[in-house]
């Protein structure tokens, strides 16, 4: 019997109660998801008060000796293999010999540990091989990607029986099995829970002997990989009408592997995503069955795989997306910086144009964080954490970036990527962004459900444990934990409130900061919204309870600033990884103001839509009182920012690593031999510009110029105009197929299953 407590039994029990009418229980699938992964940085930032050395002194993101190979080697072999036009408008899939590389030099077994047959590859190293390959094709990128992102490899590896292990591993590890996941089917997709497709636990024959194990009936679609897959993991509701197992009749969702020569399945057709050409399709199944051992992690892991799916895509989401939106990106960076130097209009460079240097800073700042970000992000998942939160701000953040970035990419562009052709470099890019926006939780729900709605139970220091013990069902226990934590709570936020307003009040002078260069201010300024953002997660909380998870407009705002100050954080890392370079400052500082800017906007639209009027003009008191203060970068850093991309430097360098050109026979490569050329010619314009001589043709009878130099002059013109032509084609190539077209086979199923019988 517990001895009576004054604060316990008087002054928190009703507290108590009051929490357990406001906050729902969480239901066992929100559960899971809360209990799959771990927190990191993103739990620093909700403290109010982050350690800015403890962020300093995580390592450098680093490949070693052999995965640089690997990235110098098979990675340039298997893009010189790929022609993207011909994969997406002719054959409509990766050539044999690249689908046989792509076996023999195990890129489908990156993550497969080396005594399973894999290349046992760091996230970084993993990260950085698939952003390269995106860089060539985005189809061949996908393709390599999704083996050692959320599929049956990494779940086998992470919760697989040893003779799973032992089995399966070697055989992904090495081609000899291409794996896909059916998880998204037409009744569920963001709400996994509403999955209709069924496995009943039953005794059928196996291989000419009766075993234990599970009918299963399934319809998914959007499964990558799905069409030529040979063993297919598979997320089901799990039965055992005949307690066979020995439990509850509703066991849960269940992940299995289903080898696809199974009798009942069906794979093959495909989907056109956007018309990119990886192979993805739907596949059904019907009356399968497949023995207990086939369940991943055996029979006892049945009915746990929601929480095995979470577990898993904490990890892939923060490697395989990002890595995309970073060649994006620097893809962007590379050629919209070239084409604005060599494209001129008005006898003047395009890229020196206001308008377009805007865009051009856009896209620079964009590549210098989205990688900063997913550079930070490798560095936790290779020491072994699973950041769920992080993972969905992290996917979400970039993917949006990348659609903003791709954007202004074609609008400096114009014409030349609107016209489709073998020349056209960017238009692959283009059409892959609603992929990436959409695949592994689609933007719009990330944002406005999951980056708060489960950072700030997950990440929150004592939310978690508030919220477990109002649901404890003993009653006894549930109160002595929630007196525990709630205190601690009160003394929290009561120290957040107080370092929040300090903060705000003195514009930040007051936060602590590392000796970081010019860059130690912006370390202020996140300490202040990093108070800030603590206070107002609290308040909101606390005046809104349960509801909060509904009021998805606040939720969303309020996980945008955690996102900001994350990638913010990232730049910071970013830039003190790298030397504190004087030349990249702008880059960072671009990316510093644009962010702040973001957060700031975003607490006065928290602030003027909290429902309680009052909580919302104390927190604008506390937090904002002068309004939102910050624009954005000045035009100066503008400018600074989109001069990096127009001219060569190691600035430039950094921002468009291992982006994979090709040969001057190629359209990227014309570009960059145009551009060069443009540059190493640009000192003979400028001394003509001095001698006010408009043209340089002009100056060729005063004796102005060498022979050497009308020979660099005119092949640097022939170049450029190569590089802006567009493709055209005649009428007879442009002509509807005899043969049936996908889009009229599937339009004939339709009026089929329409006609009347």
């Amino acid at each position: 019997m517990t001895s009576f407590s004054f604060r316990r039994d008087i002054v928190t029990r009703p507290i108590l109660q009051w929490a357990r009418g406001v906050m729902p229980a969480l239901s066992q699938t929100e559960r899971e998801a809360l209990e799959a992964g771990d927190t990191w940085w993103d739990a620093a930032l909700f403290t109010g008060d982050p350690d800015w050395n403890e962020l300093l002194a995580l390592p450098k993101a680093r490949l070693s000796a052999e995965e640089q190979a690997f990235l110098d080697g098979p990675v340039d072999e298997l893009c010189a293999m790929l022609d993207d036009w011909k994969i997406t408008w002719e054959t409509r899939d990766l050539p044999p010999d690249a689908w046989d590389f792509l076996k023999s030099r195990r890129f489908f077994g990156m993550i497969i540990p080396k005594p399973y047959g894999g290349l046992g590859f760091s996230a970084f190293g993993h990260a950085e091989i698939v952003r390269k390959i995106a860089t060539r094709s985005v189809s061949a990128a996908v393709t390599a990607m999704v083996p050692n992102s959320l599929g049956p490899g990494e779940l086998i590896l992470r919760f697989g029986t040893k003779a799973q292990q032992d089995h399966w591993l070697p055989r992904l590890a090495d081609g000899r099995e291409v794996p896909a996941f059916g998880l998204t089917s037409a009744e569920a997709g963001s709400d996994a829970g509403s999955m209709v497709d069924e496995g009943v636990v039953c005794r059928r024959m196996w291989k000419g002997q009766e075993a234990l194990g599970i009918r299963l009936n399934w319809s998914k679609r959007y499964i990558t990989l799905g069409p030529v897959c040979t063993v297919l993991g598979l997320a089901f509701k799990l039965r055992d009408p005949d307690r066979l197992l020995g439990g509850e009749e509703d066991i849960g969702i269940t992940c299995a592997l289903v080898p696809t020569d199974t009798p009942g399945v069906e794979i093959g057709r495909r989907h056109l995503p956007a018309f990119q050409t990886f192979q993805n399709g739907p596949n059904q199944g019907k009356d399968v069955f497949i023995p207990m051992d086939l369940v991943i992690g055996g029979v006892e892991r049945a009915g746990q795989g929601w929480k095995m799916l979470m577990t898993a895509l904490a990890a892939g989401r923060g490697i395989s997306l990002p890595a995309l939106s970073g060649a994006a990106a620097a893809f962007s960076a590379l050629t919209t910086g070239s084409y604005a130097r060599i494209r001129s209009q008005f006898n003047t460079p395009i890229g020196k144009f206001e308008g377009v240097q805007e865009r051009l800073a856009r896209i620079a700042g964009s590549a210098y964080l989205i990688d900063a970000a997913r550079r930070l992000t490798c560095v936790g998942l290779d020491q072994g954490r699973h950041p769920s939160v992080i993972s969905a701000l992290l996917k979400s953040g970039a993917t949006e970036r990348m659609r903003v970035v791709v954007n202004d990419a074609m609008d400096v562009h114009g014409g030349k990527a609107v016209i489709e052709g073998p020349r056209n470099y960017l238009g692959s890019q283009y059409r892959a962004i609603p992929v990436g926006i959409t695949v592994e939780g689609a933007n719009i729900l990330t944002r406005s459900l999951m980056v708060f709605g489960q950072g700030a139970i997950r990440a929150h220091p004592f939310m978690l444990s508030e919220i477990l013990a109002i649901g404890e069902e003993d009653r006894a226990k549930g109160l002595a934990d929630f007196d525990a934590v709630f205190w601690k709570h009160v003394a929290h936020a009561l120290r957040t409130g107080l370092r929040a307003w300090g903060r705000s009040w003195t514009g930040g002078l007051s936060s602590p900061a590392p000796e970081a260069g010019r860059a130690t201010g912006f370390y202020r300024r996140m300490g202040r919204y990093s108070a800030a953002f603590a206070l107002t997660s609290d308040i909101a909380l606390l005046t809104l309870g349960g509801t909060l998870k509904r009021k998805e407009m606040l939720s969303g705002r309020l996980g945008d600033i955690l996102s900001e100050l994350y990638f913010l954080s990232g730049a910071l890392k970013r830039w003190e990884d790298e030397g504190r370079q004087d030349a990249d400052f702008p880059l960072l500082r671009w990316c510093m103001e644009t962010g702040f800017a973001t957060i700031e906007q975003r607490f006065d639209d928290v602030f003027a839509n909290l429902p309680n009027r009052l909580a919302g003009w104390l927190l604008r008191a506390a937090i904002l009182p002068l309004g939102p203060r910050r624009r954005g970068p000045p035009d100066h850093v503008t400018t600074a920012c989109a001069e990096l991309l127009l001219h060569p430097s190691p600035t430039r360098d950094r921002l468009i690593e291992n982006v994979y050109v090709g040969g001057k026979d190629e359209a990227v490569g014309r570009l960059i031999d145009a551009f060069e050329r443009v540059v190493a010619t640009q000192p003979i314009h400028d001394r003509l510009r001095a001698q006010k001589i408009r043209h340089w043709r002009d100056a060729i009878d005063g004796g102005w110029l060498t022979r050497e130099e009308i020979a660099a002059l005119r092949a640097a013109d022939a170049a450029v105009a190569e590089v802006i032509a567009v493709d055209d084609f005649a009428p007879e190539d442009l002509a509807a197929p005899s043969a049936p077209t996908p889009w009229r086979e599937a339009e004939a199923r339709r009026d089929a299953v329409a006609a009347p019988h």
